[in-house]
């Protein structure tokens, strides 16, 4: 597989993205502040968004949405290309200003990929998704149908990112960092036949097995592993 990039090592969105002009975001949002679907915008004004390095939704940023740090890595350096340790942010630093969020889902993604490095601004477009259809941020979408891919992302959000919850290598594994507005959370999943209890504070995390017939499975929380078996609970401090 190829990949492309920018000479400057941005990952490109496609080929010849670097050659598309720059748009001039300052002017549009004071002319006319809700600039969320440029592309019709664009297309009144007889001027197409294809001419311009700007997108609705988070296109590149897909791969930290749904590859880890790790995969990615391995994952680059198995097709031969370099993955340096500032690849993650200076890509969402990049697109993020080059992005209008015409698609309910562009905030899921962005919130997501920036719950790690800016919680706030990962929090404030986790609360403007949840009031897609509520507030009908679109400008009259809502009437024809909800959309139900932001809905379930919000709460995968919840669930999955600001938990760090994955599972790799055998494992179920928890990383958190709740946002500020965030005290407690609590959720119950399923994962080897093991019903789970999960809350998560801020300097604290357990896990409780509410199963009572299922093999111990292992869980990771930050760099530690633990063995949990059923009927059995985890807590361990975190650090803040």
């Amino acid at each position: 597989m190829r990949i492309v990039f920018h000479d400057d090592g941005i990952i490109s969105q496609f080929e010849g993205y670097d050659r598309l002009e720059e748009f001039d975001w300052p002017h549009y949002r004071r002319k006319y502040s809700d600039i969320h679907r440029l592309d019709r915008i664009l297309e009144a004004e007889g001027d197409s968004p294809n001419r311009y390095k700007l997108s609705k939704q988070a296109d590149v940023l897909m791969l930290f949405y749904l590859l880890s740090a790790d995969e990615l890595r391995q994952l680059f350096h198995r097709l031969g290309y370099p993955f340096a340790r500032d690849t993650i942010p200076r890509n969402i630093d990049y697109y993020l200003q080059r992005t209008s969020h015409g698609s309910t889902l562009s905030r899921v993604v962005h919130a997501w990929v920036l719950a790690r490095s800016k919680r706030r601004e990962s929090w404030h477009l986790f609360e403007e998704a949840i009031k897609s259809d509520i507030s009908d941020l679109q400008g009259g979408t809502t009437h024809e149908g909800i959309h139900l891919g932001a809905i379930a992302g919000t709460v995968d959000l919840m669930q999955r990112c600001y938990t760090g919850l994955e599972t790799r290598q055998e494992t179920l594994r928890f990383n958190p960092a709740l946002p500020e507005e965030v005290q407690r959370m609590t959720s119950n999943i399923l994962y080897r036949h093991h019903w789970l209890k999960v809350i998560v504070e801020k300097d604290r995390i357990s896990v409780s097995s509410l199963s009572e017939r299922a093999a111990p499975i292992r869980v990771g929380i930050v760099d530690d592993f633990h063995e949990l078996p059923p009927g059995g609970r985890i807590e361990q401090g975190l650090k803040s």
